[in-house]
């Protein structure tokens, strides 16, 4: 278990600065004020859930040393990810009052983690002789 976890490093990495990143009061950070575009903050949502699940996914292949993950091994990364998004989501809502929860960044951030699943299986499994 304990050597596994060296392959999810940058995994581990990762999900704190989502962690932190997610939980930080708006007025902290710098031009936080201004929006690009409506929808920049859902874009961020996939856009850092679709990483997360893709390195973690990465760990996994080199753990495993094996591009070929099993869909029960997929199944659980896919289910890691949307669990994490949701247990953000509750601490905003419950513990960061100065955030709220949104179903629509839970939505976000389970679409980014179906984002790295379908190109785990169409460039990992698909691309290297393997069906889908």
């Amino acid at each position: 278990m304990i050597k596994s976890l060296k392959y999810q490093l940058p995994a581990i990495l990762w999900l704190v600065l989502v962690l932190v990143i997610c939980n930080v009061p708006m007025n902290d950070i710098p031009g936080s004020s201004q929006e690009y575009y409506e929808g920049f903050d859902k874009t961020v949502h996939t856009g850092l859930f679709f990483v997360l699940t893709i390195l973690i996914l990465y760990g996994s292949i080199n753990s495993h040393k094996s591009l070929f993950l099993s869909f029960f091994t997929i199944f659980k990364i896919a289910f890691l990810s949307f669990f994490f998004g949701a247990f953000i989501e509750v601490l905003q809502w419950k513990v960061f009052t100065y955030r709220s929860g949104d179903w629509w960044d839970l939505f976000c951030d389970t679409v980014g983690v179906g984002m790295a699943v379908f190109s785990y299986l169409v460039l990992c499994r698909t691309r290297h002789g393997k069906k889908i």
